[in-house]
Parts: structure tokens; sequence; C-alpha cells
């Protein structure tokens, strides 16, 4: 049996990809550098041209509103990052992290105007400060769920609200068959015609195979809960409707 005080990973260490722990954490922020500047098409691609509108509209059913101060964790390019700022105002506050110099580039370039390095497990922030904290598809990137809900709960303030975007696997082995030869090949071959080429072929296929060896939607919930958060719940939405994400907050 684990000891509660391991880490509790999104996944195994897929060894096809990496050796170590370190060598996982390392590898992933250099794919994403050197893949950043194709990330926003590939993703267009993935989620069949859908997802920004979708990100926004997460963001509006969570209760993000003008004055607020919002916290976007592994932001990537900043497409969260950007509809937040755009709703939270001149008097609020929306603030991009990423481990990923690449990505915060593209960020800004996107127009996204507060930009930290930093990982989701040691938040560079004080107490109390955020209204909303939002991470979009970038669970599976986390070295703990625990130690990353905890640093959650931290910064944000009494009553402040996690919103967390995911994909899960379909239950149906038809879906989930069509969803992984779409993810796991179609994707990745369209990815490595980019400036990316072969890194953005390989991080696609890695995107997928996370997504196949993530824990259960079940283990995240009850990590929250664990970290201190309540009302708890999950929202999945079918991957071959308009919308393929499906959120977990």
């Amino acid at each position: 049996m684990a000891l509660e005080s391991e880490p509790l990973r999104p996944h195994p260490l897929l060894r096809g990809y990496h050796g170590s722990e370190g060598e996982r954490r390392r590898g992933v922020v250099a794919w994403f550098d050197e893949s950043a500047p194709d990330y926003d098409w590939v993703n267009q691609v993935m989620s069949f041209g859908s997802g920004a509108r979708y990100r926004r509209e997460a963001l509006l059913r969570s209760g993000l509103a003008a004055g607020m101060s919002a916290l976007d964790v592994a932001c990537g390019t900043g497409v969260l990052t950007a509809h937040a700022q755009a709703i939270t105002g001149p008097g609020g506050l929306a603030v991009g992290l990423d481990p990923s110099a690449g990505m915060l580039r593209q960020a800004g370039a996107r127009g996204v105007r507060r930009r930290v390095i930093g990982v989701a497990e040691a938040l560079p922030f004080p107490d109390g400060r955020f209204d909303l904290l939002s991470m979009g598809y970038a669970l599976r990137h986390v070295a703990d769920l625990r130690g990353t809900f905890s640093e959650y709960r931290r910064v944000l303030k009494p009553g402040g609200r996690l919103l967390i975007l995911e994909i899960t696997p379909p239950e149906s082995r038809l879906r989930h068959n069509l969803l992984a030869f779409y993810m796991g090949r179609v994707v990745p071959l369209l990815a490595r015609f980019g400036r990316g080429g072969r890194t953005s072929q390989v991080l696609m296929r890695y995107f997928w195979d996370t997504i196949e060896k993530c824990v259960p939607p079940a283990t995240i919930l009850g990590a929250l809960e664990e970290a201190g958060f309540r009302e708890v719940s999950r929202e999945a939405l079918d991957a071959f409707r308009p919308h393929p994400e499906a959120p977990l907050c």
C-alpha cells in the first residue's frame, strides 16, 4: 500500500519517453519550448476548432467577472489567460504562469500582460491572492496531485473557485479507439509539418499517451477534497460533439 506521504502522480512515468522524474520534467518543458510556435494551430486541429470559445464559456460558468483576480496555471500560449484578462477587465487581474519560457513568449504575443515562470507545485504567490484559479489541459504534467492541489487551495481566497479542464478517454471501446487514432496518430502526424517538426509530433503523441494512462477522475476528485476543496464536481462532455474537452471543477 502506498504511503500518504508519497506523491500522487497523475500517471506513471512513461519509460518510452523518460527514464526518471527529473528527466520527465526537463524533457516536457523542452518540448513545449520548441513546439510553442505551433501549439495554437495544433490545438485548434485537436479540438475541432472549438477550444478557444469553450475556454471562455468555462470561465464564465465558473463565476469569473469584472474586477476579479485570476491565475491561469500552466497557461501555455495564454488562450485561457487572455480570456480571463478580457473578462476581469482593467479593474481586475489575470496572471499566466508556465514553466516554459517559449510558451510565455507566445502568451505575450497574444496580449497577455502578466506572465510568470513557475510550476504548479510551488506557486510564487502569497496566500489568499486569487478569486479563481484555472488550469487547462495540463494536470497530467504535474508531479504530485496532492501537492499541486494544496498549493491551489493556499493561493485562493476564502470562497475562491478552481477550474480544471482536462480530457479523459471515452468509456465506449469504439469511441476510445476512434479518439486514440485521431489524437494518438493523426494529430501527431499533422503536428510534424509545423516549425516544431518531430518535437511537436512527439509532444502530441505524449499528450495522448498521458491521457490514456491518467488516473481516473474519481482519484482526482478525491485528491481535491483531501486538499480542502468543497462542492467538488465533474462535468463530462462527449468527445464526439462540438466540444471535446471534459472539465473537472
